[in-house]
């Protein structure tokens, strides 16, 4: 698939007629990993679509390099595909592609959900490098043994075996070097630390509090930059924070989605 084309692009939707909820994956990962959250928001009435993205679980393998800003354009065209807006939740660097799509297409952002995730692996040397440097690790292990090496990773030490069972099954279902490589690349050229002030829709920073990867520091960078903004860390939780206290984030997220509706309803009102 090339940058912004649809047509090879795997979709999980769910739910109904309500506000629309695009759900972004982290690296290691896909649409797959947004199930609880996906069966939370469609009984509150919301339209639920998970991506996976381009060169992840059952979308296609790009046919070029593809950066941050492709990543964000491609989210964009599948909001305008079924919406005027959407409300964008993004875990880790599915986070990083959220906060690009907030400030290229603000028109088209109602609101975030930005979990453990980080300003960018760009914003040092040595975290660009270790970023990159993954990849050749995937390649040499190949998709199964590296999820078995990083998969418990992702989770608290006292996570439940089942979990991280699933944890290790969905990354090895859904990566490949061709993506995974692009996506490393974009993680380790952004650094978004100097365009977060123009980030305007409001915005929920979540964060585990044993999170191992990206860490509480990293959600307070966000959450400091950020001008409209919630944080909230998560008790009991690492870095897959929506998959580990699922019930715990869904609740912050439906309010945070009650909340940012209800303001619009009443501005539009008053404006009416």
């Amino acid at each position: 698939m090339t940058a912004h084309d649809l047509a090879g692009l795997h979709l999980e939707e769910s739910g109904g007629d309500g506000p629309l909820v695009l759900c972004l994956h982290g690296i290691g990962s896909s649409s797959a990993a947004f199930a609880p959250q996906i069966e939370a928001l469609a009984a509150a009435g919301h339209r639920v679509v998970a991506w996976d993205a381009p060169g992840y679980g059952r979308s296609a393998d790009p046919d070029g390099d593809l950066t941050l800003d492709d990543y964000a354009d491609t989210a964009a065209a599948v909001i305008r595909a079924r919406a005027t807006e959407a409300h964008v939740v993004g875990v880790s660097w599915g986070g990083v592609v959220a906060l690009r799509l907030a400030t290229r297409h603000p028109d088209l952002v109602a609101s975030l959900t930005v979990a453990d995730s980080t300003p960018g692996s760009g914003t040092g040397p040595e975290k660009a490098a270790a970023m990159r440097a993954r990849v050749p690790e995937l390649e040499r292990l190949g998709p199964r043994a590296f999820a078995e090496e990083r998969g418990p990773r992702l989770l608290s030490r006292d996570a439940p075996p089942e979990l991280v069972r699933r944890v290790v099954d969905t990354m090895a279902d859904a990566i490949r070097p061709p993506g995974y490589r692009q996506a490393a690349e974009s993680m380790a050229a952004t650094d978004l630390r100097g365009e977060l002030a123009d980030v305007t829709a409001p915005t929920l920073v979540l964060c585990g509090d044993q999170d191992r990867i990206t860490g509480p520091d990293a959600s307070q960078v966000l959450a400091g930059g950020l001008h409209r903004t919630a944080y909230v860390i998560v008790k009991d939780a690492g870095h897959l924070a929506n998959q580990e206290q699922p019930e715990h984030f869904n609740a912050w997220l439906l309010s945070h989605l009650h909340i940012v509706t209800d303001t619009r309803d009443r501005t539009h009102t008053r404006k009416g």
